[in-house]
């Protein structure tokens, strides 16, 4: 993208940032973690919801932000949680390390902001979890502080306004797109109004209207500015590098059997579902029962019957294609070694956190896998 580019758009802005505010106004859609109208932003809600929102459309996360915010009201209320609670409320959604820094920020938000969500970017970076995008969210949409935002909605908007033909996700472009969110959020010369209006209606525009496939490019409202439009290229842009192959994995999953029991174990802190709970699960290449079993009794000084196989399903993350092959076998003898794991009977595990592929072995075998 060069300089002239951008320079050459600036003139603009004026009238886009009309646009997309009577836009909004008119089109915003009722979010729980919006305000009505003439109240301000809550901050404890903006960074609950932008933290739950990475990764996870909106449709999927209401529900959700819902019940956090009952079950804790406020940032005082999330600080005093215990982090297995909190991950249990986040069960479903995913990519649990978000509610793990949500906890820790909001401890650090109450030990060292006495409970207030702080409306300076610095600060909200020194937060465990929030980076640029984040920060800029929260300053601007909570406290009207005239920073700048760049989500994939909003990339996607400007790459279409400009006419972006370089790889959006390039380090160089994303550091030139965060320039013109800027000059867009805090327009040079003019004072700082609606800031976080403008970023809202932005991350809108492209969920709503300049959206990924098909977008309805006549019902814009900055059509007339867009240079993607008038070129014809709008859906094909933005450009992104090609991404690199998904993996493929196996993991197996064991339930172990002790009367009316089976065996959980915690996960490490850190990788793939960390600090999750699970059935013992051994990642690796197809071992058959005679490997999975060999593997248990090592792991866990348990002695098991030949394991049978219960079913096969798969699970995707962003970058993995995961294939689970689920297995049972009842424990015969041996002493569990120490830090292995609890017993517990399937009714009784609603305070385990667990990830949705676990969920979906504990229902297999709840159904008489």
């Amino acid at each position: 993208m060069h300089t002239s580019m951008i320079r050459d758009r600036l003139p603009a802005i004026p009238s886009i940032r009309r646009n997309l505010l009577g836009w909004y106004r008119r089109h915003a859609r009722a979010l729980p973690w919006r305000p009505t109208r003439g109240t301000r932003p809550d901050p404890y809600h903006v960074i609950v919801s932008e933290a739950m929102l990475q990764q996870t459309q909106v449709a999927t996360v209401v529900d959700y932000f819902r019940r956090f915010v009952a079950r804790w009201p406020d940032v005082r209320a999330l600080a005093s949680a215990d982090e297995g609670e909190v991950l249990r409320q986040w069960q479903g959604l995913g990519y649990y390390r978000r509610a793990r820094h949500l906890h820790a920020a909001a401890v650090r938000i109450v030990t060292e902001h006495d409970g207030r969500v702080p409306d300076d970017v610095d600060e909200l970076l020194r937060l465990p979890g929030v980076g640029r995008y984040t920060a800029g969210a929260v300053a601007s949409i909570a406290y009207d502080r005239p920073r700048p935002i760049l989500d994939g909605n909003v990339a996607r908007v400007l790459a279409r306004w400009l006419d972006l033909d370089q790889p959006i996700d390039a380090r160089e472009t994303q550091s030139q797109l965060w320039s013109v969110a800027e000059q867009i959020v805090a327009p040079q010369g003019a004072r700082s109004r609606s800031a976080g209006t403008i970023n809202q209606a932005l991350m809108e525009l492209g969920a709503l209207v300049c959206t990924p496939r098909q977008p309805h490019c006549l019902a814009c409202p900055v059509r007339a500015h867009c240079e993607g439009y008038a070129q014809g290229r709008a859906e094909r842009l933005p450009v992104k590098r090609r991404r690199p192959a998904v993996k493929q994995v196996r993991h197996h999953v064991l339930a172990v059997a002790r009367r009316d029991r089976f065996l959980f174990e915690k996960r490490p802190e850190d990788g793939l579902w960390s600090s999750m709970w699970q059935l013992p699960t051994l990642g690796g290449a197809a071992r058959g029962a005679a490997g999975v079993r060999r593997w248990f009794e090592q792991h866990s000084g348990l002695v098991i019957e030949a394991p049978r196989r219960v079913a096969t399903y798969a699970h995707r993350t962003t970058h993995r294609d995961i294939e689970f092959c689920l297995w049972s076998a009842p424990a015969t003898a041996g002493r569990l070694r120490p830090g292995r794991g609890v017993w517990r009977r399937l009714d009784r595990i609603d305070d385990l956190p667990l990830s949705n592929p676990q969920r979906r072995a504990i229902d297999l075998v709840s159904d008489g896998g």
